[in-house]
């Protein structure tokens, strides 16, 4: 898939989301089809297409700041959460996004969503 749901989307403002967390440059916001009790999507609002193409550092801090924010605020490191990333095949939309969840998933009989993976 080609697209960049996040940007022509999201950002654009054509889907309605609830915003979670926001800094200048990265946005977190309640997933629009969760698979988890809890289903938050971060991404920055500069397009990046995938991980490995991050050139400023200081995007990963943000990144990583903003998520640890709402970890902490909203009592998951004393529950449970997971950050997934994908990328190449598994990518489903060409924009950088982390999934942080929390809770348990709406369909534990589905691999992806099943708890603890398998390494």
């Amino acid at each position: 898939m080609n697209s960049d749901f996040y940007c022509d989307s999201i950002l654009s403002g054509r889907v309605p989301f609830v915003t979670i967390a926001e800094s200048s440059g990265v946005l977190a916001f309640e997933h629009t089809q969760p698979t988890w009790e809890i289903h938050i999507v971060v991404i920055p609002k500069q397009h990046v297409r995938q991980l490995i193409e991050v050139q400023d550092a200081a995007l990963f801090g943000e990144i990583f700041t903003l998520m640890s924010g709402i970890i902490m605020d909203r009592g998951f490191a004393e529950t449970n959460y997971k950050i997934i990333t994908n990328g190449g095949s598994y990518q489903s939309t060409q924009h950088l996004h982390f999934h942080l969840v929390s809770g348990k998933p709406l369909d534990p009989g589905n691999p992806a969503q099943s708890g603890e993976m398998m390494v």
